[in-house]
């Protein structure tokens, strides 16, 4: 993939979509930069967990992962089902599990 160039020639409507663009991404980038819910994410990835598994995955307490699941769903990362008392969640559109992959190429398979 090449990136695009933008310079002084760029035309304006081209620079305020790529300021908005670089809002959404820099805002998807903030929810995901805390390790908790990168883990939440990862383990997301493949495929729907619930509020319990997720707990157990993480060996994290029901309020902490709560928390990082409630700013996942904020920012439209992940949904929740419900069935009965249970909560499951996945996640919204391919686009986690795109940056998944990647962050996992950078730093997890060559250990």
């Amino acid at each position: 993939m090449v990136l695009p160039v933008f310079d002084e020639n760029t035309c304006a409507d081209d620079m305020d979509k790529m300021a908005t663009n670089a809002m959404r991404a820099s805002n998807f980038l903030k929810a995901i930069s805390h390790e908790g819910r990168l883990m939440i994410l990862c383990h997301l990835a493949t495929g729907e967990k619930s509020v319990t598994d997720l707990e157990r995955l993480l060996s994290a307490r029901q309020a902490a992962v709560s928390q990082q699941l409630s700013r996942l769903r904020l920012e439209g990362l992940i949904t929740p089902r419900r069935d009965g008392k249970q909560i499951y969640y996945s996640l919204t559109d391919d686009r986690p599990k795109q940056i998944m992959e990647v962050v996992y190429d950078l730093f997890c398979s060559a250990e």
